[in-house]
């Protein structure tokens, strides 16, 4: 039974837990990492690792899309981002971190890349990002709004995506709209033939209605890290150990309910060590999606920036533009190791390999079954 707590005179508020409350209690068995795998599947695109790309510009280019699918994850572009509006996207996002880094605005970047998001999705960009993802073999995923799902989507499928991720800050399957045709989510997935992956969420009972529609897979958590800001603007947030550990539940009851069906819990917030990922995975999440973490990759499109793809909101931006250390780690060694660094936040799916070895598990699946405690 969750904990109450009264927070007043007849009102009271749920307690959570983030990941940083919580820790892996060791089993009596453990094992070679050499016999842990990592694999994860989600309809039927098999992947190395348990990893989707948070779909930010600032981390995620065509060719990183591209890299990460050879690393053994899944790159996911952002359908609504610069790839799709403009040429030249990686002057863009120069002219972007100057902004951050020289003007005396605090403000001024965001409103450079605010102008930059005004500018129309270019059709023959978006079809050109997403086939130079398609023509290295790699599976192709595309993030689209809630809003543009339905105008987006067709021009998405020619270009040959395999994988449809539809995220907004918050979503849900019952938007109330005065003017306008909501999206009707289940009608929406269901003439699809593409596995859809929704969210994001917080809660069990949003996680379930989600999970009703078709979705493939449920985005849990709205992407919090430094840059992210939606608690401040919206007052919104959840915490995340939580989040993964109702949405699981909801997986599990839905998986009851339907006599089979599961759907993939993907976390995606508060990720910045691989001992985050572990903790993700054994509150029940079956993979992560990774924006900040990547940031610092030689790779990354904004030489070492971070913001989410929130940041752009028109009226109501919900990131700031934050830059970390410069590291000269590719996204291999920054995956994969090996790594000098004793905070984890190089190796990262080494850390999870390590984490299940030392714990006694071979797979992820096994893995949520592991002992979790409160610390402090």
């Amino acid at each position: 039974m969750r904990d109450q707590v009264e927070i007043g005179m007849g009102r009271t508020a749920m307690r959570g837990y983030d990941l940083d409350d919580v820790a892996i209690v060791p089993s009596r068995r453990t094992r070679s990492s050499k016999d842990v795998s990592l694999a994860w599947q989600i309809d039927a695109y098999r992947f190395d690792i348990p990893l989707m790309t948070h779909p930010t510009d600032a981390v995620v280019s065509p060719a990183t899309a591209v890299r990460i699918g050879e690393l053994g994850g899944l790159g996911v572009l952002n359908a609504e981002g610069l790839w799709a509006r403009h040429e030249n996207v990686e002057q863009k996002l120069f002219d972007v971190v100057r902004a951050a880094e020289e003007d005396s605005d605090p403000e001024a970047a965001i409103r450079l890349l605010q102008e930059l998001h005004a500018a129309p999705i270019r059709h023959d960009l978006l079809a050109a990002s997403l086939k130079q993802i398609k023509d290295s073999g790699v599976t192709v995923a595309a993030r689209v709004s809630p809003q543009h799902a339905e105008e987006l989507t067709p021009d998405l499928l020619a270009a040959g995506v395999e994988v449809l991720v539809v995220q907004g800050t918050i979503i849900s399957a019952e938007h109330v709209a005065r003017d306008g045709e909501p999206l009707n989510l289940k009608r929406f997935i269901a003439e699809l033939d593409v596995p859809v992956v929704a969210g994001g969420v917080g809660d069990y009972r949003t996680a379930m209605h989600l999970m009703r529609t078709g979705a493939a897979g449920v985005i849990v958590g709205f992407g919090q890290s430094r840059s992210a800001t939606t608690t401040q603007v919206l007052g919104i947030g959840v915490p995340m150990a939580t989040a993964i550990a109702d949405a699981a539940a909801a997986r599990r009851d839905y998986l009851d309910e339907t006599g089979g069906r599961y759907v993939h819990v993907i976390a995606d917030g508060s990720l910045a060590y691989s001992g985050d990922i572990a903790k993700a995975i054994a509150c029940g999440a079956d993979a992560v999606m990774l924006g900040e973490a990547l940031t610092e990759a030689a790779e990354s499109p904004a030489q070492g920036y971070y913001w989410t793809s929130a940041a752009a909101h028109p009226s109501l931006p919900r990131s700031e533009i934050v830059g970390f250390a410069g590291s000269d780690a590719d996204l291999e060694k920054l995956l994969f190791g090996p790594s000098s660094d004793p905070y984890g936040t190089l190796n990262l799916f080494g850390g999870l390999r390590r984490a299940m070895a030392k714990t006694g598990y071979r797979d992820l699946k096994e893995f949520q079954k592991v002992g979790l405690t409160l610390r402090g």
